[in-house]
This record gives C-alpha cells, sequence and structure tokens, in this order.
C-alpha cells in the first residue's frame, strides 16, 4: 500500500472553490487505490473546509520554517509527495528531497500564478499582455518549481501549450489533469426554460479574478436590466468582504447573495450563468458547474481559455461588454437557442471532462514515473541544476529563520 501525502496551501473547501473541489477530486482518487492519504497544511482551519476524517484520509497541522517538519516526514516516509501549488513545493520541497530523496514529487499548480499575475498587471494598466509581464519573478519561482519536481499536473490545455513554447518544459514532466467529473452522477433532467428565472454567478469573493468580474458586472448589468427590467442577477461566493456586500442594491436586481450552501442548486435555479472573466488562469470551476447543471453561460475568451477544442460552447463566448450583454439576454428570451446551448453541455462533458478516463490515465503516469523514476530524473537536468546547493535561497531562508526563532 502505498502512502502519500500532499501538502496543501489551504484546506480543501470544495463548496468555497474550483481548487477546492479539485483537490478533493485527487484525495479521492488516491484512496480509491487503496493508498494511505494524509493531508498537511501549515494553513488555520477555515469556516468551510472539509472533514477530511469522513474521506479517510488522516490530517496534520505543520509549520512553516520549522526543522520539526523533517521529523515529521522522516517518520511518515511517503511514496508520494503532492505540493500544492509552487508555494509549497518552495517551502517543503528541499526537506523532502533531504529526508525521502526517494519520493515521487508531484505539484498540482491548480492554475499557473505567473500567467493570472501577468495578466491582472495587464487588466489593471489597460493594455494587452506582453512578454515582460508573463517573464515576472513570480514565473521564475513557479517555472523552478515545476521543474524541480517529478511531475506537474496542469489543468488547462492552454497552459500545457504555453509551457512548452513559452518556457521550454519538456512534456515528459507534465501532466493535462482537467477537472474529473463523475458522468454517472450527472443529472440527465433538470430545471427545464420555463421553471428557471433570473441571471447569477458565483465565485470565492477573494479570488481577485471573480472580484473583478462582478465589478465588470456592474458595467454590463444596465444595458441587461434595460431590456429585462423584471430580471435579477444573482452574485453568490464565500466570503463576501464589506466593500462587495456595499454594492447590493435590490432597486436594480443586482443581488450580493454571498455563500450558497449548494452551488449546484442556485445554478438549477437560474435560467443563464454569467462569467465575465477578464483575467486569471486554469479552467473555470463555476462554468464546469453550469454545464453540469445544464445550465447556458455566457463568457470571455479567458474564461472558456482551456476549457474547449472543436466543441461548441453552451452558451456564448465574447470579449466586448455590450455583446456580452446582447447574448445574455437572447440566451435568456429566446427559448430555443438556450436549448442548443444546453445540448452542447452534454457534448463538452463528455469529450473532455470524463472522471473516470482522466482518472485512469493520471494513475498510469504516476505509476510509470514511480518504476522509471531514477532514469526520469536523469532526463531533466534543468531540474537537478535547481536542486544544487547553489541555487537553494528558498532553503537557507528557510533554515536560516527557524534557526532564529530558536533564539
Amino acid at each position: 500500500m502505498k502512502k502519500v501525502l500532499v501538502i496543501g496551501y489551504v484546506w480543501p473547501e470544495p463548496n468555497s472553490s474550483a481548487a477546492g473541489t479539485h483537490m478533493l477530486s485527487l484525495l479521492r482518487l488516491y484512496r480509491q487505490q487503496g493508498w494511505q492519504v494524509e493531508f498537511a497544511t501549515p494553513a488555520q482551519p477555515s469556516d468551510h473546509m472539509i472533514d477530511l476524517n469522513l474521506e479517510g484520509i488522516s490530517s496534520k497541522n505543520i509549520s512553516l520554517n520549522c526543522d520539526s517538519f523533517d521529523i515529521y516526514i522522516s517518520e511518515y516516509q511517503p511514496d508520494i509527495v503532492m505540493f500544492d501549488r509552487f508555494m509549497m513545493e518552495e517551502q517543503f520541497g528541499w526537506r523532502v528531497e533531504k529526508n525521502c530523496p526517494n519520493a515521487l514529487k508531484v505539484l498540482d499548480t491548480e492554475d499557473l500564478q505567473c500567467l493570472r499575475n501577468a495578466r491582472h498587471q495587464a487588466v489593471k494598466g489597460e493594455r494587452t499582455l506582453t512578454q515582460a509581464d508573463l517573464f515576472s519573478d513570480i514565473a521564475k519561482r513557479e517555472i523552478a518549481a515545476i521543474l524541480r519536481c517529478d511531475i506537474s499536473l496542469i489543468i488547462s490545455s492552454y497552459e500545457m501549450e504555453l509551457l512548452q513554447s513559452q518556457f521550454k518544459i519538456d512534456p515528459s514532466i507534465l501532466h493535462h489533469l482537467p477537472f474529473m467529473v463523475d458522468l454517472n452522477k450527472c443529472p440527465t433532467q433538470t430545471k427545464s426554460f420555463t421553471e428557471r428565472q433570473h441571471f447569477m454567478t458565483i465565485g470565492n469573493f477573494r479570488h481577485a479574478p471573480n472580484w473583478d468580474a462582478v465589478l465588470y458586472l456592474q458595467k454590463i448589468w444596465p444595458l441587461i436590466r434595460k431590456q429585462l427590467p423584471e430580471a435579477e442577477l444573482h452574485i453568490y461566493g464565500s466570503y463576501p468582504p464589506p466593500k462587495a456586500t456595499a454594492l447590493n442594491n435590490p432597486k436594480t436586481g443586482f443581488l450580493i447573495k454571498g455563500w450558497a450552501e449548494d452551488a449546484y442548486q442556485v445554478m438549477e435555479q437560474s435560467r443563464v450563468c454569467l462569467a465575465p472573466i477578464r483575467f486569471g488562469a486554469g479552467i473555470k470551476g463555476k462554468l464546469l458547474d453550469a454545464m453540469i447543471m445544464q445550465t447556458p453561460s455566457v463568457t470571455t475568451s479567458v474564461g472558456s481559455e482551456g476549457m474547449l477544442s472543436d466543441e461548441p460552447w453552451p452558451g456564448d463566448i465574447t470579449d466586448d461588454y455590450q455583446e456580452f450583454a446582447h447574448s445574455a439576454v437572447r440566451l435568456y428570451q429566446e427559448e430555443s437557442r438556450w436549448l442548443e446551448a444546453q445540448g452542447n453541455a452534454s457534448t463538452l462533458l463528455t469529450a473532455r471532462y470524463n472522471g473516470e478516463t482522466l482518472g485512469i490515465d493520471w494513475m498510469k503516469k504516476l505509476s510509470d514515473t514511480l518504476d522509471n523514476l531514477a532514469e526520469h530524473r536523469l532526463n531533466n537536468f534543468t531540474g537537478a541544476m535547481l536542486k544544487h546547493h547553489s541555487m537553494a535561497s528558498t532553503k537557507y531562508m528557510s533554515q536560516w529563520i527557524a534557526a532564529k526563532n530558536t533564539k
């Protein structure tokens, strides 16, 4: 029985974020193999964290910049260590290497932080994205973490291409793993066109692209409301700050609803999902949830990026805010158009998000790499170079902090 250690950036919150959903699906996949799984994190407990004990997964609080982790991992001796985002690899990767050199190291990127940050800078500067934006200090750190690990999980097909074309990453250390959906549990029939009403969007308010989308909707919503004066926009998401709740305006139908106990339920009640995402990375959980609940959506090129190939989108994609409003109104009013979009959702889910197939492919990649780990690492000289002591600035900074804290 293999032992897996997952080092999390935060406690999994599958009802709050797509990252939490994706993490839980990975943890469950490892448990399905009959493996022993432990989740460790330096994060504080959160309001909406899942009870991992109910999943048969043990958990552990660990400390940043502390030698106690060396003792902990030496005793646990995992076969596989998965880091949740590159910051956890920076903090703990060298300690794993020192104490468990034969453990296979996996980096779950969730989305490319460097791409999200680059786009954010471009949006704030009201300009197009440049290579200088992309090749930032965050990119140097994130790409270094990818190279130091044996395999990195990449959720978006666009990011797979970007890593190979722009950053020259060998595809042998990358694995494309989008959201894994259990198609057998997806509803075959949901509320009809006439049973649904209003628009909705959903997303953790702490995630900058989601907050930006809410602000952008303030520009778009009056155009929709002008043509549909009885319609409302219901905005859901965990951890709404005061600046968000202050936007609640019943007179205009712009309603900040906050935490949704059941995201699928509120998605099914709505006729159209709006996701005017101007920057970000990865793939968007809200749009996948919309497909699962057969709710047509209107989004941007960034919103749909990496989520489809040649398949038709279950709704509309546009980057112009006036066209966005026009598309939203048409989907809301025209039942034939709405039903066509709904059918496209099923096609896309089956083509790209079959959890059973994706899980089998990932387990095969993991098994093959474990069986040939020494050769796999020999073929990644750049990664070996980045582990050299002359490159280990995060290691020595952590050791300095740990020594300082003992005095």
